[in-house]
């Protein structure tokens, strides 16, 4: 019996709705491609992080993590703090926080292995006018070098029912959108795809679900966790199924309560996280120590 073999699909002018095989050498010879950022043809390098820094937070500042070898960290999970006057920010003006994110992004970069990702949540600012704080950031990272693989639209929507930050209620005058997402920016290094022989942990449902651009789940009480701005575990451990391998490495330059560190964990990954308040040192410490007494699911 003789087996037919699917034809693959290519870019077409009406588009096309499969991806099998798929060839898209015409699309990505169009013009609009021209000077932006390909990827490195170059040799994989990987350094081992020392034992004595794995799964470990430090506090101080993530401009200078001489902790890291160059090329060890496989995967950057991070929500930068957005200079909002939370209690743990400074108070910059853009530029100086532009400048200060990018002293980050540039250690991160020497740190992460070819093809290593990092994941940035962020969000927008103000209304009087806007801050595009997700554009700027996209921005500095390009700048840098970095590849852009998309963005993830965290949809908080169960949890906008509260807010009442309408502007002018019910006119044309000055109405107000109400923010109820997030921004989840993904960027590579040097290349788009990483080989390993590690494991994958994954489910097939999860890659379904995961892969898509919008995400819905609901936000972290900061009053429970005890930290101004805590995302959800379910956010950093996502991002962690979808682009790292069981035994991977991990990077938090801003930890704050440590949710990074509890998802690695649960996943069976190692992690290495920043954190410049001692306060939350220990807080995330403190939960981690808890994560470990109750979770059966252990290196």
């Amino acid at each position: 019996m003789r087996v037919r073999r699917r034809k693959g699909t290519q870019t077409s002018s009406f588009g096309s709705s499969g991806r099998i095989n798929h060839d898209s050498t015409r699309f990505y010879s169009r013009r609009i491609y021209e000077g932006i950022q390909k990827e490195l043809k170059l040799d994989y390098i990987e350094n081992q992080v020392p034992e004595e820094v794995l799964n470990k937070i430090f506090c101080k500042s993530s401009e200078s993590m001489e902790e890291l070898p160059d090329n060890s960290v496989h995967l950057v999970i991070t929500s930068p703090p957005y200079n909002a006057g939370k209690e743990y920010d400074r108070d910059m003006n853009l530029q100086e926080y532009r400048d200060f994110l990018k002293k980050v992004w540039r250690e991160v970069k020497r740190v992460l292995v070819s093809g290593g990702r990092v994941c940035i949540n962020i969000a927008n600012l103000g209304r009087k006018p806007y801050i595009p704080l997700h554009a700027y950031i996209i921005e500095d990272m390009l700048s840098l070098g970095f590849l852009m693989r998309g963005e993830i639209i965290w949809d908080k929507g169960s949890s906008a029912g509260s807010s009442t930050a309408w502007g002018s209620w019910m006119s044309a005058k000055n109405p107000v959108l109400r923010d109820v997402h997030e921004y989840i920016l993904i960027f590579s290094k040097d290349n788009f795809s990483r080989s390993s022989e590690k494991k994958n942990t994954i489910s097939r449902e999860e890659f379904l679900e995961f892969t898509k651009s919008v995400w819905r789940f609901p936000p972290e009480s900061a009053k429970r966790v005890g930290h101004p701005a805590p995302f959800p575990i379910e956010l950093p451990y996502r991002l962690i199924q979808l682009y790292s391998f069981e035994g991977d490495v991990v990077l938090d330059p801003f930890m704050g309560s440590g949710q990074t560190a509890i998802a690695c964990l649960k996943s069976k990954r190692y992690f290495v996280g920043y954190e410049i308040d001692e306060r939350y040192v220990k807080l995330a410490e403190a939960r981690i120590k808890d994560f470990l007494k109750t979770s059966k699911k252990l290196f």
